[in-house]
């Protein structure tokens, strides 16, 4: 009997460890097409629909920790989460821990937008003195010499998608974004109310990275995501929310 019951015990133990969950960071400062966050829980967006098809196809549950963009990197060394997807290792130059990368899943521009289409080429450095819509935390490497020479000053909003729309009401003239969120953010304006694109900043090449920990099933989810990658999956989720 003891015997059995011993036997029932490592059986349990081990499907509970087989279940252990794959635990996702999400910046709450991603908007909409990334994540929709409803009472700071994710319910759809590109990357939460990507990330759930992962831990699917991976065989385990998928749990989303939202946490405050400075609090990620942290989370990550300290073992709270497993995967951060939607990153760039130039966003990481003084990463510390024992991460691996996956293969680059998306090429994100970040772009300079206005609301009218200017009558000639827009080039950053040559702009005149004033604030430039931008998101709190995050760096603008291009931009970065003109904010230091005082040439152009950040004006901070929370996430990507409250930039737009403080550039839609008026607030500034310029202000910088992401492709999917500009894109996703002119689907619901009029052609002649859509916040135009007039200079391309640079371009990110970015994927995810793994905790590398005996406990993660690290090279399950890097084959699964070179597959998702390769079939076309990840493009596909892309389209069902900005289309082409």
């Amino acid at each position: 009997m003891r015997f059995a019951l011993g036997a029932l015990l490592w059986i349990s133990l081990n499907v509970a460890a087989a279940e252990a969950p794959l635990r996702f960071v999400i910046p709450d400062s991603w908007a909409m097409p990334m994540v929709q966050l409803d009472h700071g829980r994710p319910t759809q967006g590109i990357l939460y629909d990507m990330m759930l098809s992962l831990a699917t196809q991976v065989g385990v549950p998928a749990e989303f920790h939202v946490l405050p963009r400075t609090r990620v990197q942290n989370a990550m060394e300290h073992g709270e989460v497993d995967v951060r997807c939607y990153a760039a290792q130039s966003w990481q130059p003084s990463q510390s821990g024992d991460y691996i990368w996956s293969i680059p899943l998306w090429t994100q521009p970040d772009v300079l937008i206005t609301r009218q289409t200017p009558p000639s080429a827009v080039i950053a450095a040559n702009l005149p003195r004033q604030s430039i819509g931008t998101v709190l935390g995050y760096s603008y490497p291009t931009l970065q010499p003109l904010f230091d020479a005082d040439q152009l000053q950040r004006e901070d909003a929370r996430n990507q998608e409250q930039v737009l729309e403080k550039l839609h009401a008026g607030r500034y003239r310029y202000a910088v974004s992401n492709q999917w969120t500009l894109d996703w953010f002119n689907q619901r304006l009029l052609p002649e109310q859509q916040l135009k694109r007039v200079a391309v900043l640079q371009e990110q090449r970015v994927g995810c990275y793994v905790r590398n920990d005996p406990k993660v099933p690290v090279q399950r989810i890097l084959r699964t995501l070179l597959r998702m990658k390769m079939s076309g999956e990840i493009d596909d989720i892309i389209r069902l929310y900005i289309g082409g």
